[in-house]
């Protein structure tokens, strides 16, 4: 028993009129895919097990075409009569989303993904922004309202939520719809006569509107007026490679009485009647009649395009084959009927980079490196250095393919890109000044300076006591550190000169003092501790003080080694101060006088002229009796004259 009729049988053993009841759905397939619409209240998961039983998965829909095979089986699953109200609701599809997988919103699917697996697809129809949710799977339907079914321009919209639970899918999940995928599919039966013909898939769906059979289904047809014993049964075959036919000749439930009246006699293009009531199937011009005596073939096998993309069609000999080929750049696929491209740079066909393109590839140079000349491939080093363009703002070194940049004594590179050069202050350095004494900070360098009565030792470090500082100073009192008009420290500078003559080299030479100014340069105490053994060869050091931190002013001195000399004598400046201060007393006693002798006047003026100013009364013209005159009159009470003795 051959592989055709064993699977035949099977078929026969498991279809639903052996027993068990049909299922409810609608099924519709096209290219090599078939789709099953299904009643069922079930959550995410149950319909999955279910698609999964029968060989299949929840649908995908990654095209607009796709979406409207699944439209057309939706539409076939209303029953007639039922509701509208009834006739809206929510459909399971196989696009879902783990737990813990976030949203993506830069995705047309939004971070979902097929449950059959395959790569994320550029077709999307989502009914509302997607939540942004981390913690629950979420799960995706199809919102069908069945009563715009047969409008191709509304398609359907994918709304997302809870997958559901056993027993609560969730709300408006009227069912589910399932995809099953087939390597070819069968043209339908025709008949040449009355009958009717039933499908079965291996998904054990059944229908009599199949307008494409998928591969390894049962055709059970029933020709006249039904008695069972004159059925029929076929099986879908693979006759060749992508090939797929029934395994039947000719036509089916022909009869006499209708001959080619009756569905052109089951034949594919033309039907010739026979004188006895007979007929037979015939093919036009430029076509050929198939081994199934009905079908008609061209004759040129390329006339139905059966190469795809950029294939081109090359028709075999006799024209009963054909072969695909690809244009330069590309190969064939697995199918052998389209065409892929060919990865050129997996050959390592270019000197430093290779570029992949569709059909082609080009050669790229790394960076640091330029194309030689016109012959692509080879490339040459850039030199990064060159005058004008070096991008270092001191030293600058080309290496192969790149470059570094240096800097001089006394800096440090800097800047976010390292070409950049910044001043190192040795004065302030993690260890403090090398320096003895004062320390003056230079550009790309530094200098030591000595206190008063000291001066810089051969190391240019250390100071040492001055032997002339010993002998009484003959330098004019003008010359001493005084402070300019803007408040400036202006330090006495000992420049010390050899005094040429040869045969005694240690003799100092007689010293000059004149204000200096250092240019931007800070001056730095440093403390005894700090004294380093040596100086570094080619920078010129020299000691600071204690004082706090002075900023000098901007004229540089040039010459051999100085000695800044700070004088402050403590005596003379106590002399001054107290000088300042009793002159200053003295100035406020005579202001303070001068202001009250000028107030005592005013007062007394004031009063004189109040004076002057004020009238006189009726009593100012008379006299008054001394009193003693008074009382010698009452004495004398019997003189004849009042006031008079007798």
């Amino acid at each position: 028993m051959d592989s055709s009729t064993s699977l035949l049988l099977l078929l026969l053993l498991s279809q639903p009129w052996m027993g068990a009841g049909a299922e409810k759905h609608a099924v519709v397939c096209a290219g090599t895919a078939c789709y099953s619409a299904h009643w069922g209240k079930l959550s995410a998961a149950e319909a999955q097990l279910h698609c999964s039983k029968k060989g299949g998965n929840l649908a995908t829909v990654r095209s607009e075409e796709e979406a409207r095979h699944i439209q057309r089986a939706l539409a076939q699953l209303l029953e007639p009569g039922v509701p509208l109200e009834t006739q809206k609701g929510k459909f399971w599809i196989g696009l879902q989303r783990e737990k813990r997988k976030c949203l993506d919103p830069s995705l047309p699917l939004k971070g979902f993904s097929w449950v059959g697996g395959g790569e994320d697809t550029s077709y999307s129809n989502w009914h509302k922004e997607v939540k942004s949710s981390c913690i629950f799977k979420r799960c995706v339907s199809l919102m069908v309202d069945l009563s715009h079914l047969s409008l191709s321009s509304h398609l359907l919209k994918w709304s997302e939520g809870p997958c559901g639970n056993p027993g609560s899918p969730g709300s408006s999940i009227e069912g589910f719809v399932c995809k099953f995928s087939f390597k070819g599919m069968c043209r339908p039966l025709a008949l040449g006569g009355p009958g009717q013909v039933n499908y079965t898939t291996p998904f054990q769906a059944i229908s009599s509107s199949l307008e494409a059979v998928p591969f390894a289904s049962m055709a059970n047809v029933v020709c006249g007026d039904g008695d069972k014993s004159k059925q029929l049964f076929f099986l879908c075959n693979e006759k060749s490679t992508d090939v797929f036919d029934w395994d039947s000749s000719g036509p089916l439930c022909v009869s006499p009485e209708f001959g080619c009246n009756f569905n052109n006699g089951g034949c594919h293009q033309d039907c010739f009647e026979g004188g006895d009531g007979s007929f037979r199937c015939g093919c036009r011009p430029g076509f050929r009649l198939l081994d199934d005596l009905v079908t008609c073939m061209s004759r040129n096998p390329c006339s139905s395009s059966p190469c795809g993309g950029l294939a081109t069609c090359i028709p075999g000999p006799l024209g009963k084959n054909y072969t695909c080929q690809c244009p330069q750049g590309y190969q064939l696929d697995s199918t052998q009927r389209d065409c892929v491209d060919v990865d050129e740079c997996q050959d390592s066909p270019c000197f430093q980079e290779c570029i992949n393109t569709p059909g082609s590839f080009h050669c790229q140079c790394w960076v640091g490196y330029e194309p030689r000349g016109p012959e692509e491939g080879n490339c040459q080093d850039v030199d990064e250095c060159a005058p004008g363009h070096s991008p270092c703002a001191q030293g600058c070194t080309n290496t192969d393919g790149s470059f570094y940049c240096s800097c001089e004594d006394g800096y440090i590179l800097t800047g976010k890109d390292g070409t950049q050069c910044q001043d190192v202050d040795e004065c302030e350095g993690p260890g403090g000044s090398i320096c003895d004494s004062l320390c003056f900070n230079m550009k790309g360098s530094f200098r030591c300076g000595c206190l008063p009565d000291m001066e810089l030792a051969p190391d240019g470090v250390s100071c040492i006591i001055n032997p002339t500082s010993l002998a009484p100073s003959t330098e004019p009192p003008q010359e001493e550190n005084t402070r300019d008009r803007e408040g400036r420290l202006v330090l006495s500078i000992t420049t010390s000169s050899p005094t040429g003559d040869p045969e005694d080299t240690s003799k100092v030479a007689h010293t000059m003092r004149r204000p200096f100014f250092l240019p931007n340069a800070s001056i730095t105490p440093t403390s005894p501790q700090t004294l380093a053994t040596s100086g570094s060869p080619g920078i010129w050091m020299e000691p600071r003080n204690h004082h706090p931190k002075v900023t000098m002013g901007h004229e540089e001195s040039t010459g051999g080694d100085f000695m800044v000399q700070q004088r402050d004598d403590g005596t003379d400046g106590q002399k001054l101060l107290l000088f300042y201060i009793l002159g200053t007393v003295v100035a406020i006693l005579l202001l303070l006088a001068l202001a009250l002798g000028l107030l005592v006047y005013r007062k007394r003026r004031a009063k004189r002229e109040e004076k002057e100013k004020k009238p006189q009364s009726a009593a100012d013209s008379y006299s008054w009796v001394p009193e003693r005159a008074e009382s010698k009159a009452m004495e004398n009470q019997h003189s004849p004259t009042a006031g008079t003795d007798c």
